[in-house]
């Protein structure tokens, strides 16, 4: 099988490291007041990557807690991935400039792709699309808006493109600790070449254990919030199953 990466999920609003419930702003369960503090704890922990959200720029449409989503970046050894707000060429330059591993752009693929196309032929692989979606709708700006394009049609347009990594949310499954949407993931893993890392409802070993029984090759990684916040699972365990 191919290999899997685990990535813890730090996300951002307010200063603090927060878990929301299927998205939603006033839905949020603070896990730590310094992000860096956490983002440290999980590579100690044995983490390979990290996922970053900027939640505030996520609902507000721009970047907000740049400052310190560059703290989490340099205080780590290991690759980061950030998404949220990331609406303009500048920020994505001035991320990856600062040492982001990768960046994610959701509502810009959807709204904009001739932009993104343009950004994937200057960045290649480090730049991926964040496809959220409700009952395979995709959902956009933090999730308060759901579009008619099916989730699956715009991984197809992002592939065609060029974007090798796809991160599928499903937002319903997302912070609920009720297991991941397999039949959503293997859908956009079916339809395009690139990787696809799974997000949303991962609550034990036994959730990675079945992304990796769909035994889809370009199924790369998945990102895991409340299961490891909660201590339903540790990286330990969650990297043994994704082995």
């Amino acid at each position: 099988m191919s290999s899997f990466t685990i990535y813890p999920a730090v996300d951002i609003k307010g200063g603090h490291c927060v878990r929301l419930l299927q998205g939603r702003a006033d839905q949020a369960t603070v896990y730590g007041t310094d992000p860096v503090a956490m983002a440290r704890h999980w590579e100690e922990q044995g983490a390979r990557a990290l996922h970053v959200v900027d939640l505030d720029g996520a609902f507000e449409g721009r970047s907000v807690q740049y400052e310190l989503v560059i703290r989490v970046i340099r205080a780590l050894t290991i690759p980061v991935q950030v998404g949220g707000g990331l609406r303009t060429d500048e920020d994505v330059a001035r991320l990856l400039d600062a040492g982001a591993f990768r960046v994610v752009l959701g509502t810009r693929a959807w709204a904009a792709p001739d932009e993104v196309r343009r950004l994937v032929e200057r960045y290649g692989d480090k730049i991926a699309v964040g496809i959220d979606a409700r009952g395979g709708r995709v959902q956009v700006k933090g999730w308060t808006e759901t579009t008619d394009v099916r989730a699956v049609d715009l991984a197809r347009q992002a592939d065609e493109i060029g974007v090798q990594t796809i991160i599928a949310t499903d937002t319903a499954t997302d912070g609920m600790l009720k297991g991941t949407n397999t039949h959503a993931v293997d859908e956009i893993c079916m339809a395009v070449r690139g990787g696809v890392i799974a997000s949303g409802g991962i609550s034990s070993i036994t959730d990675v254990a079945a992304l990796r029984a769909l035994d889809r090759a370009n199924l790369v990684g998945a990102i895991v919030g409340k299961a490891i916040y909660e201590g339903r699972a540790t990286l330990a365990a969650l990297h043994a199953a994704a082995a």
